[in-house]
């Protein structure tokens, strides 16, 4: 799992299930801090580079996102890959993604 901010989007990569995302709360928090900092408080995460996600990357997802909004941050996904649509649809979540993607509902 791997985040990459730029000027203009952060780019989200790897693996998302289980054993891909433990251990990677500290690169959420600090990826938080330096999006709370920034000027502009739209952002856009790019998907496409994530590999595999599961329910529990998923569920980090949300609470990423819930905890970005909470800072005043309007994040918008882009570029959800297939299988990361499939997945949130499969395990009904869609509901969890609406206010950031909402043609995932």
């Amino acid at each position: 799992m791997r985040i990459r901010k730029t000027d203009t989007k952060t780019e989200l990569s790897g693996d998302w299930t289980i054993s891909g995302v433990v251990g990677q709360v500290d690169s959420l928090s600090h990826s938080l801090i330096k999006l709370s900092s920034a000027r502009n408080k739209k952002v856009h995460i790019d998907c496409g580079g994530i590999d595999a996600i599961d329910m529990s990357g998923l569920q980090l997802l949300h609470v990423w996102l819930e905890c970005a909004s909470a800072r005043g941050i309007k994040a918008i996904l882009i570029n959800l890959p297939e299988e990361m649509l499939l997945t949130i649809d499969r395990l009904g979540l869609g509901q969890c993604f609406t206010d950031n993607y909402p043609e995932v509902a």
